[in-house]
């Protein structure tokens, strides 16, 4: 009887912790920046939710994301990579660019 329960419970832990890698998974997007234009643009994201962001700079200078519309940022260097968090955010669109290279670079990010 002993080696039921702990099969059971050890088959809860397992279905709430794979429950869990999903819901975070589902929380990341890959964002890229080359020839000073983020990709995807728009930028998608789901309301209220705090989301991992991972942005690969495929360009040899340093970029940087930044918004003036919410607070959140992260430099990475040329052909490198960067993890960072953004939000929650309330639904609306927001602007966002690499500092660096503003004006080519300049595109939205969506919350729903």
């Amino acid at each position: 009887m002993k080696f039921r329960i702990t099969l059971s419970v050890a088959a809860l832990i397992l279905a709430s912790s794979v429950a869990m890698a999903q819901s975070a998974s589902d929380n990341a997007i890959e964002l890229s920046v080359q020839d000073h234009k983020f990709t995807p643009a728009p930028l998608s994201i789901p309301a209220d939710t705090k989301v991992k962001i991972t942005l690969h700079n495929l360009d040899s200078s340093t970029a940087e994301f930044i918004s003036d519309d919410f607070k959140g940022g992260k430099l990475v260097a040329g052909g490198k990579t960067a993890s960072f968090f953004i939000g929650p955010l309330k639904s609306g669109t927001y602007e966002f660019h690499d500092e660096y290279h503003e004006a080519s670079s300049t595109t939205q990010l969506i919350v729903k």
